[in-house]
């Protein structure tokens, strides 16, 4: 595989909060890393789970409304 092509969550590109997520695909699942830190490794989770996980941040987003 090549390397993985990180990419920054639109929800932290406004730079004021200093928490910025990025997503890449990885051979067999979705990689999530703190781009403060990205040697510290990453989060791995299967594309079905993390579909569920974003499902879950929207649902919660749309009550905090």
């Amino acid at each position: 595989m090549t390397s993985p092509q990180w990419r920054k969550s639109s929800r932290s590109s406004d730079g004021t909060s200093g928490q910025c997520v990025e997503v890449a695909r990885l051979d067999s699942a979705i990689g999530l890393r703190d781009s403060k830190t990205p040697d510290d490794g990453h989060l791995a989770l299967p594309a079905k789970v993390f579909a569920g996980l974003v499902a879950i941040v929207k649902r919660a987003e749309s009550d905090l409304r």
